[in-house]
């Protein structure tokens, strides 16, 4: 459970110069990038772990479809050139069988930062219903409650379906609380890492059931590929090693993808925010 020291501490965070929209360089938002590791030659996950949730994913493991279907279409070596292009790693040398770092190219994140940015401002002007939520609280939570407070500020308006109930899932205590308006999964202990999208699956169908899907997603993990499923627009983060939603962009069915790494130090992720935030009207 969190702390009210905690909530404050995040409350101070999003209230810093660096939370706040403010007026960057480009050299200055990539280098922010490769500080905080989201992007550049060393990233969290190396060759063999890429290699392995690929070949996961390309053998129907459901543990790595994030709850999509129809994805089998594609093969390994498919995926990894997705991939790679995504990233921009040469596919070749991931699939060498040679250990090492795979990189992230910081100015291909930012790209789809900016196209993030432009589909988010686009919400707020249109004053739709945006549903965020983060399978990695620990990571991305701050990044997804400052675009939440921008979309909110700019006409938006932040669905919290399923907020408060409870549920069991193989044999275990599962809610879904919010935490600035982004749905994190809990134990109504402690907040989980998970890639599952049974959490939101539940949460559109009680949206459905309480008045309509949200316009938009912006989220990660199976939160993101159920968004996807069920046909939602949206906008999913994702890591170097998770291709779900860059195999489902390929097919037509998502388009903004950003892939980068999703689990660096939470304040480390407001360049994101400024990358987004740029793209608002002032």
């Amino acid at each position: 459970m969190r702390s009210k020291a905690q909530d404050d501490h995040a409350r101070d965070v999003l209230r810093s110069e660096r939370w706040r929209r403010g007026d960057h360089t480009r050299d200055v938002l990539i280098t922010g990038l490769l500080g905080g590791r989201m992007a550049g030659p060393v990233v969290s996950h190396d060759r063999a772990n890429v290699r392995w949730k690929i070949a996961q994913f390309a053998s129907g493991d459901p543990r790595a479809q994030f709850g999509l279907t129809g994805l089998g279409v594609l093969s390994e070596d498919q995926v990894m050139a997705l991939m790679g292009e995504a990233a921009g790693f040469d596919p070749a040398v991931v699939t060498s069988g040679v250990d090492g770092d795979v990189p992230v190219d910081p100015e291909r994140v930012l790209v789809r930062l900016e196209e993030a940015g432009d589909r988010l401002a686009e919400a707020a002007a249109r004053r739709e219903r945006v549903l965020l939520a983060t399978g990695h609280p620990v990571g991305l939570v701050l990044l997804y409650a400052a675009v939440g407070e921008l979309l909110v500020a700019h006409g938006a308006s932040l669905l919290r379906p399923l907020e408060g109930d409870r549920w069991r899932s193989l044999g275990r205590a599962r809610e879904i609380r919010y935490l600035h308006g982004v749905a994190i999964l809990t134990d109504r202990g402690s907040s989980i890492h998970t890639h599952a999208s049974e959490p939101m699956e539940r949460m559109l169908a009680a949206s459905e059931a309480a008045g309509g899907l949200p316009d938009l997603v912006f989220a990660d993990h199976g939160f993101a590929g159920a968004g996807i499923e069920a046909g939602i627009d949206t906008i999913s983060i994702a890591d170097v090693n998770d291709p779900a939603p860059v195999a489902a962009a390929a097919l037509g069915r998502t388009r903004t993808v950003i892939v980068m790494d999703d689990n660096v130090v939470p304040e480390d992720y407001w360049v994101c925010f400024q990358a987004i935030a740029a793209r608002f009207p002032r």
